[in-house]
């Protein structure tokens, strides 16, 4: 845990400056006069899967910037079941809840070994307040969240369970090679989903018998996709 300070906000531990993903993060907009108000410590963690980040009701004092890896956000429904409702990648923030409310709203847990940056809410508020680009930053991220969520929630729980299935291929393409795609294990896909796991099997090996993705590894986690025409176009 290093404090961070004017002069090592940007050469420290934390080497905002040079951070691969700069452009992408919370703190994008901010300059170097910004970081006065800087007083308190950031910490640069890593999480293995399935690693919690927080969990719903606990106590909301810092949000995370997601610099490497996936992150899924997990909601319990009031019968007792679990849904992913979104999946975190590079540049999104968790925790923006905790601008607004005393704790958080969902459980939030590394999907994969996760680098982030955990910073806490008392900076947040206090730049938000004097940098007025860093207010309309966590206004577009706070949209950004909600949209993704309600768009996700959208595409993964209409349709067949084959559309479903498909659309969680498409949704899980990587960035740097879109003909690749990682998928989670069965038992999350279903909670992406609201399918059986038996339900999500059965569907991922279809796709794979009809040639549509080509397993990559013996797991069960990589695939390369062969046809995304026929994905697409699930029915």
């Amino acid at each position: 845990m290093i404090p961070i300070q004017i002069e090592s906000a940007w050469r420290g531990t934390s080497d905002c400056r040079h951070c691969g993903i700069r452009d992408m993060v919370l703190f994008a907009d901010l300059n170097e006069s910004d970081f006065a108000s800087i007083h308190a410590p950031i910490d640069d963690l890593v999480f293995h899967a399935g690693d919690t980040l927080f969990l719903e009701g606990d106590s909301a004092e810092h949000v995370f910037t997601i610099r490497k890896g996936l992150v899924k956000v997990v909601r319990n429904t009031p019968d007792g079941r679990v849904r992913i409702v979104r999946i975190l990648r590079a540049g999104d923030v968790a925790g923006l809840e905790g601008l607004f409310a005393p704790s958080y709203e969902s459980d939030v847990v590394a999907a994969s070994e996760a680098s982030v940056c955990r910073i806490p809410i008392s900076i947040i508020k206090n730049l938000s307040t004097t940098s007025p680009r860093l207010h309309m930053r966590l206004m577009e991220r706070w949209h950004k969240a909600v949209k993704d969520s309600e768009d996700w929630l959208a595409d993964l729980n209409f349709g067949t369970a084959r559309q479903r299935v498909a659309n969680i291929i498409l949704k899980m393409r990587h960035d740097e090679d879109p003909s690749l795609t990682s998928l989670f294990s069965r038992e999350d896909m279903g909670a992406m989903s609201d399918l059986k796991l038996e339900t999500v099997s059965r569907e991922v090996s279809r796709w794979v018998k009809e040639g549509a993705i080509e397993p990559m590894d013996r797991i069960g986690r990589l695939y390369r996709i062969i046809d995304l025409p026929k994905l697409k176009r699930a029915d």
